[in-house]
């Protein structure tokens, strides 16, 4: 089972070293790991939601639309392979599905697993711009304008929400930074386009 561990290890830095990615790297991955550390308590699963957040961006194309999809099937079959229980494998994947961030009402580990994963919106400002940055970097290939108007479409239905994030935990922490970052953000997409 080792040799099994390992590959799935090795695999998964793989993929989060791909030259395609610039935010969606092993450094999200970590940051998202000191999350959990200082939420874990709160955690019904924490094994699960670490696993969870291992392979929630293991699969990340810019250009399709069902990574978390993808990287839910690889984690299912991973943690299969590794001998998890059907009902854990399917925790999981769920778990990452739901990071596609479609869902406007998640509570227990789902919604610390998603609040962890939109950290960064709360970040420092010099963290938040660096992560804006890296996102653009990831979509080179989108046209200036387009990036533009869908990057600031996208912002501006996080800002919509009544929350961002859906714990308290999250929202004490973060919120307030959160929305001062997106509506920054979205000022200046709109204003340079």
């Amino acid at each position: 089972m080792g040799a099994t561990v390992d590959a799935i290890y090795f695999d998964l830095l793989a993929r989060y070293s791909q030259p395609h990615r610039a935010y969606h790297t092993l450094d999200h991955v970590a940051g998202c790991l000191r999350w959990l550390d200082e939420i874990r308590s709160l955690l019904a699963h924490p094994d699960e939601v670490e696993l969870a957040l291992w392979f929630h961006d293991a699969v990340y194309d810019p250009r399709r639309a069902d990574n978390e999809e993808q990287s839910a099937a690889l984690a299912s079959e991973a943690l299969r392979a590794l001998g998890g229980t059907a009902e854990a494998a399917e925790r999981v994947a769920e778990l990452i599905r739901l990071t596609a961030h479609r869902v406007t009402e998640l509570s227990g580990d789902a919604a610390l697993v998603c609040d962890i994963d939109l950290a960064i919106l709360g970040a420092e400002p010099a963290a938040f711009a660096a992560y804006d940055a890296a996102i653009r970097r990831e979509y080179a290939w989108v046209p200036e304008d387009v990036f533009r108007r869908e990057r600031a479409r996208v912002l501006a239905g996080f800002l919509a929400r009544p929350r961002i994030y859906y714990t308290a935990t999250f929202v004490a922490a973060l919120e307030q930074r959160a929305r001062v970052n997106l509506d920054g953000a979205i000022r200046h997409l709109r204003m340079a386009g």
